[in-house]
């Protein structure tokens, strides 16, 4: 009897795919880190308070989050091609018809909700196609891939900031959604993965195996049934409290800098930099966690402490410089974590669950991206002064690293559990 499995090639293709998801990254992701380029003109044209102003990017990060359910859903369904070109029609869609400036409202639901489905149907399959397609060189391939984000942001920062000053904040979002429309070249590229044929013994008692192994890979269901896994549900935790502090420094570095009297320009290259070492940091820690000189999930959590502490510091001086440097050290530690965070999931999970895993994880994360801002925006407006918002960001990504620490030992104390039933197993046998 033969069987279909998918075997990652580790290579190969599987280039072309890091290559697209590297764009797809830069085009949804980094467009979303230099949403606070618009916050301001955004908040000026209507007339509003900061909290009023920061629910649009709010809502754009808990709809990519919940979208991602839905996203994993049908990739399993269909393939992960034909959910990322929907994927980057949806996202241009979103940005066409917010520069039409249709009002307020209107914003929350093409910048936020459009925008934010449209990126979620990208990011994710992009995600899964990297996954399935390498296994021992998974880490570094994920890091390059990921770094899309950093590369991409590095360029739009500037290049959004002079948008801006020649078409409004209307005409430079028309622009942003055609530049959009390459999604779905990046789409095309990712070649299903094929499977490959291989015989296995067939013994008593196998038959409900080979039913399973026989099926069919689009027969998969979404597997809800994760969430009765008590270290996923903490890592559920982790990244729920570290979505809370994750998008508020992307979005309010640049008022902060304004409100320090510093040129447009100015808050433009804080991000450009922050970009450079969020790349940096990416790059570094896929390599590092390729070496397996720790467990991803011990790397992780000095790494989100160590992010807590800067953002802590980051609005204690008002000096350029100063700012620069822990802006610095802000991006290069954020690039570390995203380097490693989601590929954790398959330590949880196993591979077979991560198209599942990734999407209840997203899903679940949307709660900390859907407050934190609003949180962040009612503090600023209430104290009068942008500090307060790091502030409010650091706390959140400290108290989130408690729940990696619980994930790191529930998964270690099951593979002890393990060893001591495989070794009494052994002396049974013998």
């Amino acid at each position: 009897m033969k069987s279909t499995r998918v075997v990652p090639p580790d290579g190969g293709y599987g280039w072309v795919v890091v290559t697209s998801a590297f764009f797809i990254m830069g085009l949804t992701a980094a467009v979303l880190k230099n949403f606070g380029l618009f916050f301001l003109d955004i908040q000026s044209h209507f007339g509003v308070l900061t909290s009023t102003t920061s629910w649009i990017t709010a809502t754009t990060i808990a709809t990519f989050h919940l979208g991602a359910p839905a996203a994993s859903a049908l990739t399993l369904l269909f393939s992960q091609r034909a959910v990322i070109i929907v994927g980057g029609l949806l996202s241009a869609s979103g940005m066409l018809l917010a520069s039409l400036d249709l009002g307020l409202p209107c914003l929350y639901l093409t910048m936020g909700i459009l925008q934010g489905i449209g990126i979620s149907f990208s990011w994710v399959p992009a995600n899964s196609m990297v996954s399935h397609y390498f296994a021992q060189w998974r880490p570094i391939a994920y890091a390059i891939a990921s770094s899309g984000e950093c590369v991409f942001a590095i360029m739009f920062s500037p290049f959004f900031q002079w948008l801006i000053e020649m078409y409004g904040w209307q005409g430079a979002l028309l622009i942003i959604g055609g530049l959009q429309l390459n999604l779905c070249v990046c789409g095309a590229l990712m070649r299903p993965l094929e499977t490959t044929q291989s015989p296995i013994q067939k013994t008593k008692g196998d038959a409900e195996d080979d039913a399973a192994v026989l099926a069919p890979k689009r027969t998969v269901i979404f597997q809800c049934s994760l969430l009765r896994k008590p270290e996923l549900l903490f890592y559920i935790l982790f990244a729920i409290f570290a979505a809370a502090g994750f998008f508020i420094p992307p979005v309010f570095l640049v008022p902060f800098a304004n409100s320090l009297g510093m040129d447009d320009y100015w808050p433009a290259s804080i991000l450009s930099v922050l970009a450079l070492a969020d790349l940096a940091g990416r790059l570094i820690c896929g390599w590092i966690a390729n070496m397996r000189l720790l467990r991803n999930l011990q790397l992780l959590t000095m790494l989100v402490t160590l992010l807590g502490v800067v953002l802590l510091l980051l609005p204690i001086s008002h000096n350029y410089w100063v700012i620069l440097v822990f802006s610095s050290l802000y991006g290069f530690l954020f690039g570390c974590v995203v380097a490693i965070h989601v590929t954790s999931i398959v330590d949880i999970v196993t591979l077979e669950g991560f198209d599942s895993g990734l999407g209840l994880f997203m899903m679940f994360r949307s709660i900390g991206g859907f407050t934190g801002l609003p949180a962040a925006g009612w503090l600023v407006d209430e104290t009068k002064d942008y500090s307060s918002a790091f502030y409010l960001s650091g706390l959140c990504l400290i108290s989130s690293a408690v729940f990696i620490v619980l994930v790191d030992r529930l998964i270690q104390r099951k593979k002890a559990n393990e060893g001591e039933v495989y070794q009494v197993i052994g002396q049974q046998e013998e």
